[in-house]
């Protein structure tokens, strides 16, 4: 397993270039090299196999035997009950016990097949072939899953990363404004509590710029876990993340093409396959059967022992021909049993699409919702900086002019910055909104491409 995750992370650092991870790239390694990803593909190998095996049910069966014995030639009269101890015995009854031993030989084929089977052997197939398709859905959903996971992880350290940069011109304010009270403090222009007050908030500013790194750091470490390379060897491109989406009304989806729906569709497909197996157990079983063997034997019919080597060879040949019809007629409850609990399955993977169904249509109400106000949002964020901005440098010249008070500037400042993170990081939440759009529709290739312009 530890080999399996080095060879990952290997694979995936040597398909980036040097330089910036896009948010196509960041999605395409996951997609390619996520472990998840090859579990789906070998259980899609396991169904195509599973599907070869049904087939085989259409092939003859053909045994072989080859046999050689030392046994006494002992029989009795009597019946005996199928059981798999007793060896069983062929010649006439001698009348003796005798303790004596002779050779024995067997060599024999037996060549049965079924020349109908009322469509048995073809729903086999056709339910092999279904556990494929559910197999091929659940890979198409689990790749789906991952690029939706893997863009929403590059989201998020783009939004903590735009944080860190606001909280770094935070600290710069601060640091400027502390460098200016106390050359005045030490000219004896200002009381030293300005300076006190000054130096508070160049902490505060400092501790919201480690928070900010934290942030980063862990949302860093989850992209990492994705892409496959060392949280400390990447580095992303914005694109047109930081600008803007395009206004457009979200149209109603398809919902039968996500991936969650056409993978429940495949499962309750593999579930009446299955049934249709069932339905079609409780028939006859005709089989044509040839048989060719020979035996030997160092008996003679009067108990005599030929001795020397006689019965090391087949000296004794038969053939046959014949058709076989077996029923199972006890069966019939069982198979009926089987048939209940499977249709049973059936309504609760239909009851299971419907409540998939009403669900996507929610997140579908709720993504469009999100969008709506994210998109608000970030039309109001401009004008919040703006006057935050004019705000600070008021508050900043009426400090200067001996109009105002440190409290004043401080609080200017710090309602800058916040307004500078919230800017930014609208922006990118009517990404996240968009990206909640196209989780739905099932389709994130639009999203991708459109981010990366």
């Amino acid at each position: 397993m530890i080999a399996a995750a080095a060879s990952f992370s290997a694979r995936a650092q040597e398909s980036q270039a040097s330089g910036t991870l896009s948010l196509e790239q960041a999605v395409s390694a996951a997609l390619k090299y996520y472990p998840s990803v090859h579990v789906s593909q070998e259980q899609i190998n396991a169904a195509s196999a599973g599907i070869q095996l049904a087939r085989t049910a259409y092939l003859p069966r053909v045994d072989g035997i080859a046999q050689v014995n030392r046994a006494t030639r002992n029989n009795v009269f009597g019946l005996l009950m199928p059981q798999s101890v007793i060896p069983s015995i062929s010649g006439p009854v001698i009348g003796t016990n005798n303790l004596g031993s002779v050779w024995g030989s067997a060599v024999g084929a037996l060549v049965s097949w079924e020349p109908f089977d009322f469509g048995l052997r073809g729903a086999g197939v056709a339910a092999a072939t279904a556990a494929r398709a559910q197999s091929e859905a659940a890979l198409k959903r689990t790749q789906f899953e991952i690029g939706v996971a893997a863009a929403d992880a590059y989201l998020t350290l783009l939004a903590a990363q735009e944080t860190i940069r606001a909280s770094q011109a935070g600290v710069d304010r601060a640091g400027t404004l502390l460098k200016i009270i106390a050359a005045q403090v030490d000219a004896q222009l200002r009381p030293g509590a300005d300076k006190s007050r000054a130096e508070a908030e160049l902490a505060a500013a400092r501790t919201q710029l480690i928070q900010a790194q934290q942030a980063a750091g862990v949302a860093r470490a989850n992209l990492a876990q994705f892409v496959g390379m060392q949280p400390a060897d990447i580095a992303i491109a914005a694109g047109g993340l930081l600008q803007p989406p395009p206004e457009a009304t979200p149209s109603s989806p398809n919902l039968t093409g996500n991936p969650f729906v056409a993978e429940q569709n495949a499962t309750l497909e593999q579930a009446r396959a299955q049934l249709r197996v069932l339905e079609r157990s409780y028939f006859p079983k005709f089989s044509l059967q040839a048989s060719a063997y020979a035996r030997g034997s160092g008996a003679e019919v009067t108990g005599a022992r030929l001795g020397g080597a006689n019965g090391l060879a087949p000296s004794i040949q038969n053939y046959a021909v014949g058709f076989t019809v077996t029923f199972p007629l006890m069966d019939l409850p069982s198979v009926r049993a089987r048939e209940a609990a499977q249709t049973a399955t059936i309504r609760a993977q239909v009851a299971k699409s419907e409540q998939l169904m009403v669900e996507l249509r929610a997140q579908w109400n709720r993504a469009v919702a999100t969008l709506t106000g994210a998109r608000n949002i970030a039309a109001n964020t401009p004008v919040q900086v703006s006057a935050a901005r004019a705000a600070a440098q008021q508050a900043a010249a009426r400090y200067q002019s001996g109009l105002g008070n440190i409290a004043e500037v401080a609080d200017a400042q710090r309602l800058q910055t916040q307004a500078e993170i919230d800017d930014s990081l609208a922006r990118l939440s009517v990404w996240r909104g968009l990206l909640g759009i196209a989780t739905v529709a099932g389709d994130v290739q639009p999203f991708i491409v459109e981010a990366g312009r």
